[in-house]
């Protein structure tokens, strides 16, 4: 009986690690697709951002590369953005000014008028 029950221990025991075996094959797999998503994704990245670097020099893209990239974009954007707000002033202050001079422009014509 305490062979019978060492035999169904020992069997257990060689499930579990086959079932052990058979997950942490499963797991590097989904580690290594992980990885050539993440590769593909810096690459396609690297396309949009910078096509003539991207790919032109058959290396792999690296984390570094893409950061860069990503933070001179960011930080183009946030000009343009101050561009924007800055031009959008200097378009109000212009029209202000030219609905001054319209103004003017108007009782000069009516004063011009009177004394007609």
């Amino acid at each position: 009986q305490a062979e019978e029950e060492l035999k169904a221990a020992w069997s257990q025991q060689a499930e579990q690690l086959q079932e052990m075996g058979r997950r942490e094959r499963l797991l590097q797999s989904d580690v290594q697709q992980a990885g050539e998503q993440l590769e593909s994704f810096k690459t396609r990245v690297m396309q949009v951002c910078c096509p003539s670097a991207a790919g032109s020099t058959g290396k792999a893209v690296t984390e570094q590369q893409v950061i860069e990239k990503v933070r001179q974009i960011s930080d183009e954007n946030q000009q343009s953005h101050e561009r924007e707000k800055s031009l959008q002033k200097e378009l109000s202050s212009r029209l202000a000014k030219e609905r001054e001079v319209s103004a003017n422009m108007e009782v000069f014509k009516n004063s011009l008028q009177k004394l007609q």
